[in-house]
């Protein structure tokens, strides 16, 4: 590492393709997971805040985002992919009992990797996730759409999209700049994303997430209803639910300062796997 807040960046071999990774700070590891058609940049004002506050934030590319090659067999239209995928990167990276925080198909992706390996954690950060969406977005109105991906308004609709589901604490200039970032992301990768978030069924698996998680979601979030958040969250045993007001669908993006938020989240979580009693996880 180039000092407690400067970015390593290096490509790996994960899952049969190249994947791009940055890494910043020495200490606890936290794993970081973008949102549907984005990239680690969501991270930017984060990871060396994080790391000034004592973690080593890893933000990777997930395939076919960013700087990362496509997945094997091209767009990934099953989260569990993702999840597996991130598995596998946590063991190439060696990271011992990493917190995993995620956003939208990041925060499901973060819910299946805990389902998987909720031994080998510290803790999951879900925000803007729930176990299941009642297959909304349409699956089969969106495989409709990547036949038209190409189209220019596609670039359009993320981006008035985008600024749809950013909360109403966000000032016009931060909003501007989440929605300009956002119409970047390739059309077919994120369609296949959204095809993976309506697919997605957790809810068989919920109880099988024995470390302490954390799901958030923002009040003025237009794509997850606080009341489906919060059923999820009931069903898994050491688990807290928040609820952001004036916040939307990206709380690391929206929130000033959002590190030190997290690192509150963090310590809730550490706090609470100490308090539990021996063998309950």
């Amino acid at each position: 590492m180039n000092g407690s807040d400067g970015i390593e960046a290096a490509y790996l071999q994960v899952g049969g393709s190249l994947a791009f990774v940055e890494q910043c700070g020495t200490g606890i590891p936290v794993l970081c997971l973008h949102t549907a058609g984005q990239s680690g940049v969501q991270w930017r004002h984060v990871t060396g805040e994080l790391a000034a506050l004592g973690y080593r934030a890893v933000v990777p590319d997930l395939p076919g985002h960013g700087r990362s090659e496509p997945a094997v067999g091209g767009p990934v239209t099953d989260l569990g992919v993702y999840a597996a995928w991130c598995v596998e990167l946590i063991e190439l990276l060696g990271l011992e009992r990493p917190f995993v925080v995620g956003c939208s198909i990041g925060g499901k992706t973060a819910l299946d990797i805990a389902r998987r390996i909720p031994d080998r954690l510290s803790g999951v950060v879900a925000m803007a996730a729930d176990a299941w969406t009642g297959g909304r977005p349409s699956v089969r109105g969106l495989r409709r759409e990547l036949a038209d991906v190409a189209a220019p308004s596609r670039s359009d609709r993320t981006y008035l999209g985008t600024l749809a589901v950013v909360g109403q604490s966000v000032s016009p200039q931060r909003a501007e700049l989440i929605a300009t970032m956002h119409r970047r992301e390739d059309p077919a990768v994120s369609l296949s994303d959204l095809i993976a978030w309506a697919r997605h069924d957790l809810r068989a698996e919920l109880p099988s997430i024995t470390c302490p998680a954390h799901l958030v979601v923002g009040a003025d979030d237009l794509w997850v209803d606080a009341v489906d958040v919060r059923r999820a969250a009931e069903r898994i045993p050491d688990a807290r639910m928040t609820e952001l007001p004036g916040v939307g669908h990206y709380p690391m993006e929206e929130i000033d300062g959002f590190a030190t938020l997290l690192d509150r989240w963090l310590r809730a979580l550490t706090e609470a796997a100490t308090a539990a009693p021996a063998g309950a996880r």
